[in-house]
């Protein structure tokens, strides 16, 4: 990532999402995650959160004109080859982001639709389900929900592959053109798999279940993703590494905490470690 002697500027990677004061998902998950994957990590904060891994007691949401002076001073002075979207709290975050990524139109756009916490905590204002569905959605390269996400944006329950797949291919119905469907939360598997649908069809990838308590991973492979795209390699490729960057990554999780939260090691895959 170091410049060459003509100072070319370094690829680097925008997220614009909240911060965890624990330090194990957000702005702060996916500025180690840019890092370990060698890109320039940019934010911009669009929410601040009071969390520890015991779960979130306070959310900030700064005002909205703060938040499009910090997208401004990004664009205009690095080069941004691809921007992570993650948690947007409300339909007036959401619309200045969508508003920005118009201006700037990034060449590569990761949507992670934050909307619950690993505690259970609800991350986005009701008003802020449709605006995401009808502004973000089509401004994305590739959407990364959960399953309780994907239920909230489609309306209906996901409850074994079949579904995972159906569910896959409804979200891009509504405008996404591609969709990484994580299956973590299916219950019964002994395996996690994640379905990738594009204009191609699925690409499915599996891992052994970890049976452990993580936080951060969705913001962790979402920032895998962006940064593996703006790295250059195809959508594909971008979201199979990122795939096996966060299993290694939870491999090596610990407790920073009192809680039973595991905090990914982000560092994990990287040369003497």
């Amino acid at each position: 990532m170091t410049p060459s002697a003509t100072h070319t500027r370094p690829a680097s990677v925008l997220t614009i999402a909240g911060s965890d004061s624990g330090g194990g998902a957000g702005i702060q998950a996916d500025l180690k995650t840019f890092a370990a994957h060698g890109v320039h990590g940019l934010s911009a904060l669009a929410a601040l959160t009071a969390q520890h891994t015991r779960g979130v007691t306070a959310v900030h949401v700064p005002p909205v004109e703060f938040l499009d002076a910090q997208l401004d001073a990004c664009f205009e002075d690095f080069d941004v080859r691809a921007v992570k979207l993650g948690m947007l709290a409300s339909a007036a975050v959401i619309e200045t982001v969508a508003r920005a990524l118009e201006r700037h139109r990034p060449a590569q756009v990761v949507l992670d639709p934050v909307m619950i916490a690993t505690s259970g905590a609800r991350l986005l204002e009701e008003s802020a389900l449709q605006a995401l569905r009808t502004r973000l959605l089509p401004l994305a390269t590739v959407v990364t929900p959960n399953l309780p996400e994907a239920e909230l944006l489609l309306g209906w329950k996901i409850t074994d592959l079949a579904a995972m797949s159906q569910a896959a291919a409804a979200l891009r119905a509504l405008g996404a053109p591609a969709v990484l469907l994580k299956g973590g939360h299916l219950a019964g598997t002994g395996e996690v798999v994640d379905i990738l649908a594009d204009a191609d069809g699925e690409q499915r990838t599996a891992h052994p279940r970890l049976l452990l308590e993580a936080h951060g991973t969705g913001c962790t492979l979402a920032s895998a993703v962006a940064a593996n795209l703006a790295r250059g390699l195809p959508l594909r490729a971008a979201c199979a590494a990122a795939v096996d960057y966060v299993h290694a990554a939870l491999r090596g999780g610990y407790r920073p905490g009192k809680g039973d939260v595991v905090v990914l090691d982000h560092f994990a895959t990287l040369p003497g470690r």
